[in-house]
């Protein structure tokens, strides 16, 4: 895809960022759905796309650690920790933190960590930057059916629904990224 045309599409995804509307994104292994994390109506439209439950909350990509240290209760984890899988980003693993008081409920749900992934995709990535800081990102699918691998299979989910969709190129990864506990470094999603 021509630089000029992603740029432009980016900039027109961060804008349907800022107004609250959810957005479709390529990233390492499928499409994904993401939103302004503190905005709570733009949270509650992915529930409502993906018919999702709210007790499930979401994961947050950013484009680097400062990005996503705000979410972090770093007086609940060891620095060494943090250092260990610092050293793995930006990459594709998702690890759950444990919440800052900064992260809202709707993010959570009934959990008390936060998931958070520096990401390693060059347009999710961008998306981040571009915006200013972390965005919501699950997979653009509803409940029940394929992730969506293509900005079409996007387009046939959602229709007109979305603030905007970029297209682009998946990462390469077959399945989606494995999620660990931060704390204890077990896999809760391999």
């Amino acid at each position: 895809m021509d630089a000029n045309v992603l740029s432009n599409e980016i900039e027109l995804a961060c804008k349907a960022l800022r107004e609250e509307r959810v957005i479709a994104y390529p990233t390492e292994s499928v499409f994904g759905l993401g939103c302004n994390p503190l905005a709570q109506a733009a949270v509650q439209e992915v529930f409502a796309l993906k018919n999702r439950s709210p007790g499930q909350g979401f994961l947050l990509i950013g484009s680097s650690f400062d990005q996503v240290a705000p979410y972090i209760d770093f007086n609940k984890i060891a620095p060494s920790r943090v250092d260990a899988i610092c050293a793995q980003w930006p990459g594709p693993s998702t690890w759950i933190f444990p919440a800052s008081s900064r992260v809202p409920a709707w993010l959570v749900g009934r959990h008390t960590g936060i998931a958070l992934r520096v990401t390693a995709h060059p347009v999710a990535a961008d998306i981040c930057r571009t915006f200013g800081g972390p965005i919501v990102s699950t997979s653009a699918n509803p409940h029940g059916l394929p992730p969506a691998t293509s900005a079409s299979r996007v387009r046939e989910y959602f229709d007109d629904r979305l603030g905007a969709i970029i297209n682009g190129e998946l990462g390469g990864a077959e399945r989606p990224t494995p999620i660990r506990d931060a704390l204890t470094g077990e896999y809760l999603r391999i």
